[in-house]
């Protein structure tokens, strides 16, 4: 049973989750945190950190995870995986082919302008939610995220940024 609910979550998680990742990162954490309660707010943040780290999209990334910690198998991470790229990959072969010749109707460049800011909201909504007490329980944690921030803002390489934060981490806890 657990399974089917697994994918009929994370279908629907696909079907809704316009704009990529970060901004399916608050319906993520609706679903499994707080409807279905499968793991808690501190696990989600620690699986987000993770899926940031590893090669690929985020929400892919965070689905085979949680997935995973759901079912406790491996019939877990794969069917959160496929069910979460089912109806992006079947929406855009349908868009794909009418794209083209829709690319320049006044309503469809309506719809698509109308989405980019509900998009940036999500965005900062997955951040506020990242940002719970349960989630930064000390002050270190508070100087990482300083840090990172202002090191961000000066443009440097994530990938160094991500090791820093390690090695930050290590010395630290």
């Amino acid at each position: 049973m657990i399974y089917i609910q697994l994918f009929l979550t994370y279908l629907k998680i696909g079907f809704f989750g316009f704009g990529g990742g970060y901004t399916m990162l608050s319906l993520i954490q609706h679903e499994v945190v707080e409807s279905r309660e499968w793991i808690s707010n501190s696990e989600f943040t620690d699986i987000i950190a993770i899926s940031q780290m590893t090669p690929g999209p985020i929400a892919i990334n965070s689905a085979t995870y949680i997935g995973y910690t759901v079912t406790g198998d491996i019939w877990g991470s794969i069917i959160a995986t496929i069910a979460v790229c089912l109806p992006a990959l079947t929406i855009m072969l349908l868009i794909t082919k009418f794209y083209l010749k829709l690319q320049n109707n006044r309503y469809v460049t309506g719809v698509l302008n109308g989405m980019k800011p509900m998009m940036i909201g999500m965005i900062l909504a997955a951040g506020v939610l990242l940002l719970t007490p349960n989630t930064f329980i000390d002050y270190k944690s508070w100087i990482i995220l300083a840090g990172a921030f202002i090191l961000s803002l000066l443009k440097l390489n994530p990938i160094i940024l991500i090791v820093i934060a390690g090695v930050v981490g290590i010395l630290i806890y």
